[in-house]
């Protein structure tokens, strides 16, 4: 019998934090500006600090779970350790689904870009090859080592950020800070709400891969709080050099190129291009690196067949987990069937929120490793924010989701009891510590 590998941790403090900022920023910082601009007009920027400040609550709470595990899974651990494994299942179930479907769209997003730049990559063949060239890149590079898919993370992250923080200096600079900000209605907050929720998603994307991060009881926190922060804040001031820019309402569908092309001409605009596709890229190889750690973890715990917990002893990553997602992203690129799922990110977001919480209530009633300990009264304030979030943000979600996510969770009901047929005749489970 071999040894058990397990893979090394090589993901510091800053290496989560990117990982995080990078789940965060990824294709919509290129089309927000506008739709908010529409929605709230010059109240946008305040609208997203203000939207950060429930979010940090969300996020905190997350965090807190996240200083009791060493081990990856984030949020589909937290859940089956307090909920039990079939609800573990489902959360990891939803994750799944949702990163899946999400890589899926932004590859295609992606090769629209590129396909801007390089019409070689536009047609009916050429397209559908590109993607798949793309997620088979992508999956060939987290399978080979994770030190080096952070190293893509970091040069992804310089080339994305560097031409924003450029056109937000000089269009900041040449036309000054917008100081006229003008209240929008309720009603125009709540149309927007689901846009601002989804620049945020992606917040706790460090927490997944806790198993291969250096500390990661104090790593993770940090680097959730951080990004976050970080994310908001620069969000905003795109959000301000957009406004003062002031570009064609007609170019509403790529609002930074536009504005780009307004202060530098057409070379602005391919700049912004190039860096919507590293931001997309990057955002992408994150989700690799990451979500894949969901079935490996479930298969470490007996909720999916040990093949999914496989390391490589050559490149200690979890290959077969990382290869089954990328065959899993491909076939949902390629099929087009994501479009149908698109509907339902929000939605389960939201669910997985809520059993997150939930999950927080009962480990917190139990002292779960000295979690009631190390709550005080600032507590009192946190969660109730927490879950009001997550309640007025599900009151947004379209009623046609509703009935889809039912779905969601029969056939996630059909396939954990297949999965535990097949691993019932292993060892005892264990919960990861």
């Amino acid at each position: 019998m071999t040894d058990i590998i397990a893979p090394p941790r090589v993901v510091g403090t800053m290496g989560a934090s990117l990982l995080n900022l990078n789940g965060m920023i990824g294709a919509g910082i290129f089309a927000l500006p506008a739709l908010l601009y529409v929605g709230l007009d010059s109240f946008a920027p305040i609208a997203i600090l203000l939207f950060a400040i429930p979010t940090a609550c969300l996020a905190v709470s997350v965090c807190k779970l996240s200083t009791l595990f060493d081990g990856s899974g984030g949020v589909q651990l937290y859940v089956e350790t307090a909920l039990g494994k079939f609800t573990g299942f489902q959360v990891g179930w939803f994750v799944i689904c949702a990163s899946g479907t999400g890589r899926a769209a932004n590859f295609l997003v992606l090769v629209s870009y590129l396909a801007a730049l390089f019409p070689v990559f536009d047609g009916p063949i050429a397209r559908p090859l590109t993607v798949l060239a793309f997620i088979a890149f992508m999956t060939i590079l987290c399978v080979l080592g994770t030190k080096r898919s952070m190293g893509g993370i970091w040069v992804g992250t310089l080339f994305k950020l560097a031409p924003l923080v450029l056109l937000c200096a000089v269009g900041l600079g040449t036309n000054g800070f917008p100081v006229n900000i003008a209240l929008p209605s309720f009603s125009g907050l709540e149309s927007v709400a689901l846009l601002i929720a989804y620049a945020f998603s992606g917040f706790a994307t460090s927490t997944v891969a806790a198993g291969e991060t250096k500390n990661p009881r104090t790593a993770i926190y940090r680097s959730v709080i951080m990004a976050l922060i970080g994310v908001a804040i620069f969000y905003a001031i795109v959000q301000w050099a957009y406004i003062a820019i002031g570009p064609e309402t007609t170019d509403a569908e790529v609002p930074l190129a536009a504005a780009a092309q307004k202060l530098f001409g057409d070379w602005g605009a391919v700049m912004i291009s190039v860096a919507a596709v590293f931001s997309i890229a990057t955002n992408q190889l994150c989700g690799f690196i990451t979500f894949p750690r969901v079935l490996s973890g479930m298969g470490e715990r007996k909720l999916l067949p040990k093949f999914f917990a496989h390391v490589s002893p050559r490149f200690l990553t979890p290959d077969y987990a990382i290869i089954s997602y990328g065959v899993f992203v491909a076939a949902i690129a390629i099929s087009g069937s994501f479009a149908t799922l698109a509907i339902l990110l929000v939605a389960v977001e939201q669910a997985i929120f809520a059993l997150s919480l939930i999950s927080f209530g009962v480990l917190w009633k139990s002292n779960f490793r000295g979690l009631r300990d190390t709550t005080g009264p600032r507590w009192l304030i946190i969660l109730p924010v927490a879950v009001a979030m997550v309640a007025w943000m599900s009151l947004q979600v379209p009623a046609t989701a509703i009935l889809s996510t039912t779905g969601m969770i029969t056939v996630g009901a059909v396939l954990y009891w297949l999965a535990r047929s097949r691993v019932s005749r292993q060892l005892p489970d264990v919960v990861e510590t």
